[in-house]
């Protein structure tokens, strides 16, 4: 039987991508729909994660929301769904999980956070805590779940080249952020799937507790 990996986001973007990687490499793969699991509802998600009965050998936790508002803007709603989604969800996933894990030789725990976890923008207040309270949680969970081999890392894209970037920027908008990245372009998709894929692999037996960014050198400015 193939191994197991569960990814949550994985309907668009990066998270189609990881998704797609782990297909063609031969991964049995659970990508719950917003029906199946809710993660503006931890009920949801414990009903959802103990009601899988194979063990898991890969946790994605991709899905994430970036609601833009400045901090006189910022609302409680839109705080609490970020808080949640982005930082509470991915939590309680691997809450759950981590236990259907143990029984394997190793286990991998891939984090998707962001560039605005370690630099940030006006109107990312809520964002960049989220994500770099994730970075935070990984280096813990490294710690904790050393014991029983399970390897935690975080992985922090800068700009993608996705639906969501084309939407909430215009072409002008997209050139001057390309003119930003040392080499001159957005990410694609699969530049980030391949790095998840590596350190989600059996390839990485060592690393672990690290946020890995991967943005064309745009921090480096």
């Amino acid at each position: 039987m193939g191994k197991v990996v569960l990814i949550t986001g994985s309907s668009r973007g990066i998270g189609k991508a990881i998704a797609n990687k782990f297909e063609v490499n031969g991964y049995k793969l659970l990508t719950p729909s917003r029906s199946e699991m809710n993660l503006l509802d931890n009920s949801s998600i414990e009903a959802y994660c103990n009601k899988i009965e194979a063990d898991i050998d890969v946790i994605i936790n991709c899905a994430g929301i970036n609601t833009i508002a400045t901090l006189d803007l910022l609302n409680d709603k839109d705080l609490n769904s970020m808080l949640q989604i982005n930082l509470l969800a991915p939590l309680k996933i691997i809450q759950q999980l981590n236990e259907k894990m143990a029984g394997n030789f190793i286990g991998h725990i891939v984090n998707i956070s962001s560039i605005w976890s370690v630099v940030s923008k006006e109107g990312r207040c809520a964002y960049s805590a989220t994500k770099a309270a994730i970075n935070g949680i990984t280096r813990t969970l490294a710690l904790e779940l050393s014991p029983k081999n399970i390897l935690v890392n975080s992985v922090a894209p800068g700009y993608v080249n996705t639906e969501l970037t084309k939407k909430n920027n215009s072409l002008a908008e997209i050139s001057n952020i390309t003119s930003l990245i040392p080499l001159q372009r957005l990410a694609e998709p699969e530049e980030i799937a391949n790095l998840v894929y590596f350190l989600a692999s059996d390839q990485n037996t060592y690393i672990t507790g690290q946020t890995i960014i991967i943005d064309g050198g745009f921090v480096c400015r």
